[in-house]
């Protein structure tokens, strides 16, 4: 069994996947602070991409509702204020979420380094 296969660790890469988009959609808005008109932008929640990895249930009624699927890619942030020039970054606001979202890299890193220690351990490598 590839250990890459398990649910936790496709979550894992999943999550990480979502990680380094979000730090590149928060490193275009910091680098946009200056730029007239530009408004903020972030990722959709990450709930977004994992309800999207979950099975859908079927149809098997004609009278049953059909659910919807959520979009995913970034999404416009709603801001409290704006610059004269109409810019809507809040510098302090993009750092606290890039650190947020480093903090998630670490966390999830480190989850994924103690499962695959675990598995080596039960195979009586580590």
């Amino acid at each position: 069994m590839d250990a890459a296969s398990t649910d936790i660790f496709g979550l894992a890469q999943s999550k990480l996947t979502w990680l380094q988009d979000r730090q590149g959609v928060l490193a275009r808005n910091i680098a946009n602070a200056d730029t007239p008109n530009y408004q903020p932008r972030d990722e959709q929640p990450f709930s977004a991409t994992l309800s999207a990895m979950t099975v859908a249930p079927v149809l098997t009624n004609p009278m049953d509702i059909a659910g919807s699927e959520p979009t995913a890619g970034t999404i416009l942030e709603q801001s409290d204020s704006r610059a004269p020039d109409g810019n809507a970054v809040s510098v302090e606001k993009e750092m606290t979420l890039v650190a947020d979202t480093d903090n998630q890299q670490r966390l999830v890193t480190n989850l994924y380094g103690k499962y695959m220690s675990m598995f080596e351990t039960a195979l009586g490598k580590g």
